[in-house]
């Protein structure tokens, strides 16, 4: 029994350390990927090249013992033919043991060396840092690169590109190292028996390589189709689920059930002609394999009966055809999976190497905001799109300075420039032409990271992530205690709710998960707890953008309190389309096309008679009319 453990402690041991070769979670920043695709392979393979060498020393290894095995066959049978019975054992012990001992001992232990470099050491570490490094540098792209594409579709790119790019790199380094090994080595083999045993192979290699120069670049254009197809039809599953509440609410499984089958059909489309492609590879293949047996089982019989070949040559060519045979199907579906996993690879180059749109200057410092003064400098912005003339677009030619510490609100009707004048401060698109300064500072000269860490916002649309109540609201501030959470829940209104909440798995209060974009919260409870972890972030830079339209009257009463606590000793700029929640506001700033046509105090609007009076007078309930409202 110790005995066992110490064989189990040692093979742990050596599967620990194959997998502790490479860092799978670097802290480093990931580059961007070069967009060629052999350039994109060697980018993220490159910290695995001393365990492919490793594993691809071992393959080669573990082919010549099997081709080795196959000439000793050959030579046993020779010798059983002509040996004595009573001396055999004495003749030929040394070479029956060396080869038990080669084939009990050595090959199974290179076997071990082999299996443990490729699972432990990349397998799983391989994929998984490709996976993590993708991840990171598609994570910091723009806004605009997720709002173009569907959010599962990318997920799957990132995933199986992966995978891609870890069989690619693998299948060329062992398997068609392997293969080609083996082939050369039963080529020289049949070359010492008889020289003229190597033209079936020779042939058979032939026009083996004129079926794969057929078939894999139409393998190739079907993976890569696929790929994309694969990728969309998960982006289409995944658009109905997340929208689940809205499908439900219109009744429209069914429509959902049409957009999904459409992406289906193409996807079964390219599965037929996948299929059609194997089945006529596979035939022709199968017969090319007969011809081959055929041949060198002939000319092998012909070459014995003229006493050019011995027995046991015919032994061994016979049973190294049959492995060529069998390696033969297996070559030509790791080919296909090659080919598969480069189409595969060069579709995700197109999602994941793509240059960022919003970067850090090289220079960049970080924002220090000790006032909060925001000023915007004659800014021209139309989101890429060209017009004609430069006063034109959805921003065209605004300034306006916000004094430290003073409360803004925005008003305007629907396309205005409100939200698109707060995303240009937090950097989510940068400007066609102006500056944005923060105290002083450019935002396009500091990190993105610093100039968004100094800017708490509550949006209209609050979205939340799949995780618990605490995570959430945690994430305005990292280090922030349970207590720190408990504080701001309560100043947010959000305790009372947040103790009543438990999910499937039985989670209770603020440990309880809230489900994807938070469906499992009321608009207005998920609203509550958007404006507690921005009061736990506490930033000296405040964006409301209709902060509290999906609270009850009586709840946003209450708020009111607490978000004039929050606004106390901030710049604020508050979005809104209920005017009495902004009317106290030190300045309103009236917009419309771009512009700003009027600004100045709830009464000084009012008394100008102006948009903003004529959009006070067309209030209801508080709200402005829809038809010129909603944004």
């Amino acid at each position: 029994m110790p005995d066992i453990r110490r064989l189990e402690h040692m093979i742990n041991a050596l599967f620990k350390w194959f997998e502790a070769r490479n860092e799978v979670f670097p802290d480093a920043p990931p580059e961007k990927p070069p967009e060629t695709l052999l350039a994109f392979i060697v980018h993220y393979a490159k910290p695995f090249w001393p365990t492919l060498l490793a594993s691809s020393v071992l393959a080669v290894t573990i082919a010549l013992i099997e081709v080795s095995l196959f000439a000793f066959v050959g030579s046993l049978v020779d010798w059983l033919t002509e040996a004595d019975r009573s001396t055999f054992w004495q003749e030929h012990k040394t070479w029956l043991v060396a080869m038990s001992v080669l084939v009990l001992v050595a090959l199974p232990f290179v076997k071990l060396l082999y299996e443990t470099a490729v699972h432990q050491g990349l397998l799983g570490n391989f994929a998984m840092r490709t996976r993590w490094q993708a991840h990171r540098y598609v994570l910091r792209q723009s806004m605009e690169f997720f709002q173009n594409d569907f959010a599962g579709r990318v997920a799957t790119k990132v995933m199986q590109t992966s995978i891609g790019v870890r069989d690619t790199v693998m299948k060329v380094t062992e398997v068609m190292l392997y293969v080609g090994v083996y082939f050369t080595a039963a080529m020289v083999l049949f070359a010492t028996s008889d020289l003229r045993l190597t033209a079936p192979m020779i042939i058979w290699l032939s026009a083996y390589l004129v079926v794969l120069r057929y078939f894999v670049p139409k393998l190739k254009h079907i993976s890569m189709e696929q790929a994309d197809v694969r990728s969309l039809v998960t982006g289409r599953v995944v658009d109905s689920y997340t929208n689940i509440s809205t499908v439900k609410m219109f009744a429209h499984a069914d429509r959902e059930d049409r957009y999904a089958r459409e992406g289906l059909e193409a996807f079964l489309d390219n599965v037929y002609r996948q299929m059609r492609l194997s089945t006529l590879l596979t035939v022709t293949l199968n017969t090319l394999n007969a011809i081959l047996l055929f041949s060198v089982a002939a000319l092998s019989i012909y070459l014995w009966s003229i006493e050019a070949v011995t027995t046991g040559a015919i032994a061994f060519a016979v049973g190294l055809v049959l492995r060529l045979q069998g390696m033969s199907q297996y070559i030509l579906w790791e080919t296909w999976a090659l080919f598969e996993n480069i189409g595969v690879v060069q579709d995700g180059i197109n999602t994941i190497a793509r240059d960022r749109e919003i970067v850090d200057a090289p220079d960049a410092g970080t924002l220090e905001v000790s006032r909060g003064r925001i000023e915007y400098r004659n800014l021209r912005f139309n989101y890429g799109k060209d017009r004609e003339d430069v006063n034109d677009g959805v921003i065209a030619g605004l300034s306006l300075d916000i004094a430290p510490g003073e409360k803004v609100g925005l008003v305007g009707r629907s396309g205005a420039g409100k939200s698109t004048l707060v995303s240009l401060l937090l950097r989510f698109y940068d400007l066609d032409d102006g500056q944005i300064l923060i105290d002083g500072q450019n935002i396009a000269h500091v990190t993105q990271d610093s100039l968004r860490a100094n800017i708490g916002m509550v949006t209209q649309d609050t979205s939340l992530l799949h995780r618990s109540v605490i995570e959430n609201i945690r994430y305005g501030n990292p280090d922030a205690t349970r207590d720190d959470v408990i504080t701001a829940a309560k100043r947010a209104h959000a305790h009372d709710f947040i103790g009543d909440l438990e999910d499937m798995k039985g989670n209770r209060g603020y440990d309880a998960q809230v489900g994807e974009r938070g469906i499992k919260l009321s608009g207005g409870q998920r609203q509550r707890v958007a404006i507690a972890r921005v009061l736990l972030k506490d930033a000296p830079v405040l964006v409301l953008d209709e902060a509290t339209s999906a609270l009850d009257s009586e709840v946003e009463a209450a708020i009111q309190e607490s978000l004039a606590n929050l606004m106390d000793g901030k710049t604020v700029i508050a979005i809104a389309h209920r005017l009495s929640t902004i009317a106290a506001m030190d300045r309103l700033i009236v917009m419309d096309q771009g512009h700003i046509i009027e600004q100045g105090t709830h009464e000084e609007l009012i008394s100008r008679a102006g948009l903003y009076a004529s959009l006070w007078e067309r209030q209801s309930g508080g709200f402005l009319a829809r038809s010129e409202a909603a944004e």
